[in-house]
């Protein structure tokens, strides 16, 4: 498992003077290569890199610096990489920055790379100590700015091992004056020994991943060694890791700090920022709180925003920039969904202006069933229930399923007990952690449970585990009953109305040590759940933040309907008070190709667009696509039915387009003009007050930078599409409509423009985009609208057009033999395993139509009882076996029998993906 993470950036600081460096052994430049590379730009500098082995008290380490050149001092930046990886993964982040006006400086840590040493994890004698030393070495260059002789204004930041660094260095070293820690720790103890249980799969990662028990420090490995043996964390163990830890410096952390954590992130889960921030916080310092969808098992890493976001930071705390936005004081990705072509997750945006914790406004959730319940724990505690499964997070993430609404956890029948709410009636929002008190009584004093929330779908069809996260609790004392509170994971997770929470408390779980003695554990109900649902984070809230480095959304092209605008006095036909609301709908819409009387390019054409909706509008070539478009815009007449946007009817120059911001078939700019001025014009040209064109936030969307400053002709197409862009964007237009939009951008340009875009209709404004991209269209939009030979084959959210299928898409991290192949297709319930390049397909078998009302088999009746069975005699039967004999499987029960296999899967996912979807509904017209 590879726990690195791009490196972020770090910020500027107030605090007491605690300088433990003295210094002793100074930094010796052993090599300086002079491995100048540049990376050039048609708008800025070029970067510089050179590299160079320092030697530090006896170790060496492999270090790159990055500037681009010049005579002026500027801000310095620590960049630290994550576990298991070196200088190199943070790179390009160095180069980013250093391009954005900062000295950057990398290094591989102790252990890793080329560099020399034993691994400390991030001992304060050894790895924090180095940091000091780079600092030293910073207050020597003549490019970096200095607050005092010896002291360089200096931010860190780093994800994981990285980001722990960068808060223990703001903690001993009082130079460092800002950070930008993310998806890390705040107490590695608590971490890895969560309420006293130990996380043994996440640990035995650890230790492989830094290249075995030999590579660390001799007093970890006796550690890790003793814990892993005895399954029970000591008292000396949580000491070694605690005295390692952010935690153990907490009152001196007083920087300004951007805590970036992953929700999806069963190692370092969102309760290790909140202990952060509360204690940042105590000690004055300004701490802003972002959610990111990623995590280390896996998600969105939202690299592009984040990135965005931490250069911010930097500007403001860094270069003392007053003026520069670094976002909300919370900010929270949520995701509607995960494409099942690469894995990435369709990402909503909400903020708020404090930071809620986890206990936020706490709803009461009754919960029902029997008050007592008894369960085992298993000899051995085998088999053991399944939620995360470490090791699957780099290449997709079993946390990613659970946004499908696909349910991949599993709780053997006998060993848990289980407590359900009725179904909501409102749709309710978790922001926290739920909590809820249990009297634990056991056969024996050494109790361990896992508790967790799960989302039940109507009739328990489906049930899913929000992250696939757990709360493991030790009780001890419980042989004469015991009453404990549970607060289980921090989640922020969307519960639809109709659907039911249940509490399950479990004796075993995969990733973690659970007592090996068999016992009963009996557990009686105390208290109803609670459940935070901080009602400030609101996606009103989280408009367009200004710290979003560049919106690719598209732009421009409707000047001429604008220019119309109170010129061209006509009849027109009265507004429908009833569609006030409804950005969009088409009527009957037709429009005969010229000079026929007979061929239509749009006919008989009907849909609507509601309010916060993506539209993407799909067809093959002549689908009529652009027609209809061009219509909605007012550029072109229909020969029948009608379009009305807010309820009023479309026409040219109708005033209702000044809320229409659209992009169709280029932009058109003056080429000596430059683009700052283009866009000055196209606003004056709409007759509007300057004040309501938002022109500098239409201008940090674009990102061109210096551009905005040169001419037109010297842009390249790209350049001219981001333009384009901003153009669109002049007004904030209730209504976007966007025609191939990505032309001209490249890969990572057309992913910030998909979040982006998702962002900007969450603000309450609609977006409809039509592109050829399927694979973008599936990211980007939440609804669709098929046409073929001008007319509407299909419309509707993309969820209910696409389908899962039938058919699972495993990752392989590997490649398998064909005997194990043979033994994936032997499995009950599948039809076929095909090799595919890095994966390997699996047809299940279809499931019989059953009668309304009965759903998919749950943890009780049948299954409970085939399962049981399977338990006794040592195998898991993953088969369900249905009322006319047939045997179907799902998608959880097959990932437990691939691992059992050991077949080496790093993600799994519904394989079909719209372009099946939309080829099946065009037929052959593509």
């Amino acid at each position: 498992m590879d726990l690195r993470l791009p490196g972020l950036q770090g910020l500027r600081r107030l605090r007491p003077p605690r300088r433990w460096l003295a210094a002793t052994a100074a930094v010796v430049v052993l090599a300086a290569a002079g491995t100048w590379t540049a990376a050039a730009s048609d708008t800025t500098p070029p970067v510089h890199q050179s590299d160079r082995m320092m030697a530090i008290d006896g170790v060496t380490l492999d270090t790159s610096y990055f500037t681009t050149g010049g005579s002026s001092r500027r801000p310095a930046v620590l960049l630290a990489h994550g576990f298991g990886g070196n200088k190199e993964d943070v790179r390009k982040e160095a180069q980013d920055l250093a391009r954005d006006g900062y000295a950057v400086l990398s290094w591989s840590a102790r252990g890793f790379g080329k560099s020399t040493g034993k691994i400390g994890l991030n001992d304060p004698s050894g790895e924090v100590k180095d940091v000091s030393k780079l600092i030293d070495w910073l207050a020597k260059q003549p490019d970096v700015q200095l607050d005092k002789p010896g002291d360089p204004r200096v931010g860190m930041a780093g994800g994981s091992y990285g980001g722990a660094i960068s808060l223990l260095a703001a903690g001993y070293d009082d130079r460092v004056d800002a950070i930008a820690p993310a998806i890390t720790y705040w107490n590695l103890a608590d971490a890895l020994f969560p309420n006293g249980v130990f996380k043994k799969l996440w640990a035995g990662i650890f230790i492989n991943s830094g290249g075995g028990c030999a590579k660390f420090e001799p007093a970890l490995c006796q550690m890790y060694d003793r814990v892993a043996e005895s399954g029970k964390p000591d008292a000396q163990a949580r000491a070694l890791l605690e005295a390692r830890s952010p935690s153990a410096v907490a009152t001196h952390i007083n920087v300004p700090t951007l805590l970036l954590q992953g929700q999806t992130d069963s190692l370092f889960p969102l309760g290790q920022a909140d202990a952060a921030e509360k204690a940042i916080r105590a000690n004055g310092a300004p701490v802003d709180v972002d959610w990111i969808a990623g995590g280390h098992d896996g998600g969105d890493m939202e690299t592009s925003r984040v990135q965005a976001r931490v250069t911010s930071w930097f500007d403001r705390y860094l270069k003392d920039d007053k003026n520069t936005d670094t976002g909300p004081a919370f900010r929270v990705t949520r995701t509607g969904g995960v494409d099942s072509t690469d894995g990435a997750a369709l990402l909503r945006g909400a903020s708020g202006s404090a930071y809620p914790g986890l206990e936020s406004d706490p709803r009461t959730i009754a919960l029902t069933g029997r008050r007592e319940q008894s369960f085992a724990n298993p000899a051995g505690a085998s088999p053991p229930a399944i939620s995360a499964l470490p090791g699957l997070g780099s290449t997709g993430g079993l946390s990613q399923l659970s946004s499908l609404g696909i349910g991949v956890s599993l709780d053997f029948p006998g060993q848990y007990a289980a407590f359900d709410s009725a179904p909501l009636t409102t749709g309710l929002r978790i922001t926290g952690s739920p909590t809820v008190t249990v009297h634990v009584k056991s056969t024996s004093d050494d109790t361990v449970l896992f508790g967790k929330v799960y989302d039940v779908g109507p009739g328990g069809t489906q049930q899913v585990l929000p992250s696939q996260l757990v709360t493991p609790l030790r009780v001890d004392g419980t042989k004469s009953g015991k009453d404990v509170t549970i607060t289980l994971p921090a989640i922020d997770y969307d519960v639809q109305s109709g659907h039911r929470l249940r509490l399950v408390l479990a004796s075993t779980d995969l990733g973690y040590a659970s007592p090996a003695a068999p016992a009963t554990y009996t557990v009686t109900l105390k208290s109803d759940l609670k459940v935070p649902t901080a009602p400030g984070v609101t996606t009103a809230a989280a408009t367009l933040p200004s710290w979003v480095w560049w919106l690719p959304l598209a732009g421009a092209a409707i000047a001429l309907a604008l220019l119309l605008t109170g010129r061209r006095r006509t009849t027109s036909t009265p507004p429908a008070p009833e569609l006030s609301e409804v950005p969009l709908q088409i009527t009957d819409l037709s429009k005969r190709y010229a000079k026929s009387a007979d061929r239509y390019a749009v006919r008989d054409l009907s849909f609507r667009v509601e309010k916060g909706q993506v539209l993407g509008l799909l067809g093959p070539n002549g689908a009529g696509k652009t027609t209809t478009l061009r219509m909605l815009m007012g550029l072109i007449k229909p020969d029948a039915g009608e379009i009305r946007v807010f309820g009023h009817a479309i026409r040219p120059g109708a005033p209702v387009l000044s809320r229409v911001g659209a992009f169709v078939e280029g932009a058109g700019f003056l080429p000596h003009l430059t683009g700052r001025e283009n866009l000055e014009l196209y606003w004056q040209a709409t007759g509007r007050p300057p004040q309501d064109a938002h022109l500098e936030e239409a201008l940090e969307i674009a990102g061109l930078g210096d551009a905005l400053a040169r001419a037109v002709r010297t842009y390249s197409q790209g350049m001219r599409q981001r333009l384009a862009i901003a153009q669109a964007m002049l007004g904030l237009p209730d209504l976007l409509i966007l025609d191939e939009p990505t032309n001209g951008l490249d890969p990572p340009q057309i992913r910030e423009m998909r979040e982006v875009m998702i962002r900007y209709a969450e603000a309450g404004r609609t977006v409809i985009v039509s592109s050829h991209l399927l694979a973008e269209v599936e990211q980007s939009c939440t609804h669709l609208v098929v046409m073929d030979r001008g007319r509407l084959v299909q419309a509707g959210p993309v969820a209910e057009i696409v389908g899962s299928g039938d058919t699972l898409l495993v990752g392989l991290a590997a490649d398998i033999p064909d005997p194990l192949v043979e033994k994936v297709v032997a499995l009950p319930g599948v039809e076929s395993a095909t090799r595919t390049e890095g994966a390997l397909l699996v047809r299940l078998t279809a499931a019989p139509q059953r009668g309304a009302g009965n759903g998919a088999p749950s943890h009780d009746g049948a299954v409970d009882e085939q399962l049981q069975v399977a338990a006794h005699s040592g195998t898991l039967a993953t088969a369900t076996r249905e009322t006319d004999g047939t045997e179907t499987l799902t998608a959880a029960r097959l990932l437990v029998e691939l691992v059992r296999l050991e077949v080496p899967v790093s993600s799994l996912g519904p394989h079909r993906r719209l372009e099946d979807a939309f080829l099946t509904l065009i037929g052959g017209s593509a």
